[in-house]
């Protein structure tokens, strides 16, 4: 069973790779053996990180919204490596308020400006679509590969607004429209690219991760932590094993899939 988890020799390209999660896939990744590609906005950074996972990986600047730079960084692995074998489809935009003061304000449906949403939109589909098709068609003209497009559990439910009140029971901010609405899209896009490429080799499974806890307030913790049925919001390595799977053979019988990692939060 070990030999099915193995990576050895295969490229995978994880966009949007600086990020909390972004940086557990990396390092996932690399340990079971893959040849890493940092793709993130900050090539510095993503250089200076894959250097730190080892020689064979390599990092650079990627906007997934941009075509031409996506096409650049698929010839750039290509001419680096001759193949690419997974994908992760990490990069996301998940809405910030500058000024924490406006946050009710600006998160609430009825005032959410739609240049946001708009912008969401172009990242987390858009940039999901755009970094699939280019370097997914190197995948299915060589017949084989792996394709995992990370969503969200909020890809599956709406948002409990309740969890952003704090100890007095007052309404801080709200989750917005625009996180949902891209990550079901992401997981229908899933399904649509996994019947559409199913016979040229190509899996392609979505990831839907829950809350990772990274110093948020505690009332914000313990309100997520007591609607999952483990108690708890997850660590950030608690992706590495889900990543490894679904870009091995160890999943070879997957595709079109969704594996929901969150604690149990959506199992009530």
């Amino acid at each position: 069973m070990v030999e099915k988890y193995s990576l050895t020799d295969r490229v995978a390209i994880v966009t949007g790779a600086l990020g909390l999660i972004g940086r557990n896939h990396c390092q996932a990744l690399a340990e079971a053996g893959a040849k890493v590609v940092v793709a993130d906005l900050n090539e510095e950074a993503a250089k200076s990180f894959a250097s730190d996972l080892g020689d064979t990986h390599f990092g650079i600047g990627l906007d997934v919204t941009d075509e031409a730079t996506v096409k650049q960084v698929r010839d750039r692995i290509l001419e680096r490596y001759g193949r690419i074998d997974v994908l992760v489809n990490n990069a996301a935009l998940n809405e910030a308020v500058e000024n924490p003061a406006m946050a009710l304000e600006l998160t609430a449906f009825e005032n959410f400006p739609v240049a946001q949403f708009r912008a969401s939109l172009e990242v987390n589909v858009t940039g999901v679509f755009l970094c699939a098709q280019v370097f997914g068609s190197v995948m299915a003209q060589q017949g084989k590969g792996s394709i995992i497009n990370v969503a969200s559990t909020y890809g599956l439910v709406g948002p409990d607004q309740r969890i952003y009140r704090n100890e007095a029971g007052e309404q801080t901010f709200y989750k917005t429209a625009a996180y949902p609405a891209t990550k079901g899209a992401v997981v229908n896009f899933t399904r649509f690219l996994a019947a559409y490429w199913g016979q040229k080799g190509v899996r392609v499974n979505t990831l839907s991760p829950g809350g990772v806890e990274n110093g948020q307030s505690e009332y914000f913790i313990s309100n997520y932590s007591a609607k999952t049925v483990l108690g708890r919001m997850a660590q950030p390595d608690e992706y590495q094993g889900a990543v490894v799977f679904l870009a091995s053979d160890a999943s070879a019988y997957m595709s079109g899939a969704n594996l929901v990692v969150d604690g149990g939060w959506t199992a009530i």
